[in-house]
């Protein structure tokens, strides 16, 4: 017997979720599964071209705007991973910029990966996370 998941899919409402077709986030039970948020607006244009920082703060707001829409916060945060396209760049900003994120208090398991690429050539990070609430 399949038991069916109560799924519950937030969107932003930007031109990715229909023409990728996905949501931003999906909440089951007490967990929210937030997709990679990038340096992508609602309106398709690129935050921070050619800067790391810049684009990992877009990110992180994306996060936090996903898990807003189920009343979290980045506190519920408990898993998350970054994909970036130059190490040495995510490197040089990600302490600052996390600490930024999180109040200074890392509290979650992170992993950080070095690919080749992303959904455009323009875009350095991509972050996903899991949160609990």
């Amino acid at each position: 017997m399949v038991v069916p998941v109560n799924k519950e899919p937030m969107n932003f409402g930007n031109f990715m979720e229909e023409a990728y077709g996905f949501s931003e986030a999906v909440k089951v039970g007490d967990t929210i599964y937030v997709s990679g948020q990038t340096a992508f607006g609602d309106d398709g244009t690129i935050a921070g071209l050619d800067d790391m920082k810049v684009q990992m703060r877009a990110a992180y707001a994306g996060i936090e705007r996903a898990l807003g829409m189920y009343g979290a916060t980045m506190d519920a945060v408990v898993d998350e991973t970054l994909f970036v396209t130059d190490m040495t760049a995510a490197v040089t900003v990600a302490n600052e910029v996390r600490k930024e994120v999180y109040g200074g208090k890392f509290e979650m398991a992170s992993t950080l990966c070095e690919i080749k690429a992303l959904g455009s050539p323009q875009l350095l990070i991509e972050i996903k996370c899991t949160a609990r609430v």
